[in-house]
């Protein structure tokens, strides 16, 4: 384990199973929470000077803010679809409750300006397939600039099949070049599954995927990680990809990102030595296993 890499378990406090927040050693301005609710429990959380998503992982739940119950329709798990979700501005109090029980993940991030709470339905959560042949992955941007209207933070969910790269080819953004890239630190936090072809005397297996990050002369940082469910890997500056997905095992991971620049955009830079990898997907088609999951309501007990 490095400073950058956190097992599972290994983040876990205040009753939460992930705790990385912004003001931690060299990490400033994202964060994310995990937070799993047996049926009837609750969880109040006062947002300070952060702004907060309440993005159900699997099962549906309720955000209660002054005094109002907001349903969140949710799903089974993360492979399934995508979910309702909700946007909590800062200085606020407010509490998730689920009657059936739910894990909810709480991505958060420093902000200076005020934005409305508001919930986010299932149906409005942009989808996007990115990349081709074994670069094929699926993106739902549901809190990215154009669909969360926020101060700082951007968040998205990625899914990768079985045997496939994404985060690639290896890209930054930790510098503020107008118009070309952005200063972000992020967070990678994964799920990982068997596929459908694995053979039915294999499922206990424990799915495996792997990230990596590397960094510059002027900035070095060194992460190879295996990762597994409920593992987070931070990325506070470098290059960072492949995400990979070996035969066999499906990867979800969700991404947490803000920076201190005052506008709220995503650039990267690819590195130059694999940046060539875009031209190979012009001859190339989508994976046809994506996308993954269908815009459904969840057919658990709603709370």
């Amino acid at each position: 384990m490095t400073e950058w890499v956190r097992p599972a378990g290994s983040s876990a406090r205040d009753g939460f199973e992930v705790a990385v927040r912004p003001g931690e050693p060299e990490w400033h301005h994202s964060g994310l929470l995990v937070r799993t609710l047996l049926p009837g429990q609750s969880v109040e959380i006062d947002t300070g000077d952060c702004e907060y998503i309440v993005l159900p992982l699997s099962g549906s739940a309720e955000v209660i803010v002054d005094g109002e119950a907001v349903p969140l329709g949710g799903r089974a798990d993360v492979f399934a679809g995508p979910t309702d979700l909700a946007y909590v501005p800062r200085n606020s109090t407010f509490a998730v409750v689920s009657a059936g029980g739910a894990r909810i993940a709480f991505p958060h991030a420093k902000a200076a300006a005020d934005h409305p709470f508001r919930r986010i339905g299932a149906d409005e959560v942009e989808t996007e397939l990115r990349g081709a042949g074994v670069a094929s992955r699926q993106v739902r941007n549901f809190g990215t600039p154009g669909v969360l209207d926020a101060d700082s933070i951007i968040a998205c969910e990625v899914i990768t099949p079985a045997g496939n790269w994404s985060s690639y080819p290896p890209h930054k953004h930790d510098e503020h070049k107008p118009g070309k890239e952005s200063e972000l630190e992020e967070i990678y936090y994964f799920e990982l599954q068997l596929s459908d072809d694995v053979p039915e005397g294999v499922k206990g297996n424990d799915p495996i995927g792997y990230q990596r990050v590397y960094g510059t002369d002027e900035r070095p940082i060194d992460v190879l990680a295996e990762v597994r469910s409920g593992d987070v890997v931070l990325v506070p500056h470098g290059w960072h990809g492949p995400a990979m997905a070996p035969p066999g095992y499906d990867m979800y991971y969700l991404n947490v990102m803000a920076g201190p620049g005052t506008e709220r955009q995503w650039l990267i830079t690819d590195d130059p030595q694999h940046a060539w990898v875009r031209e190979l997907w012009n001859s190339q088609h989508i994976d046809p296993r994506l996308p993954f999951g269908e815009a459904e309501p969840f057919g658990g007990e709603q709370s």
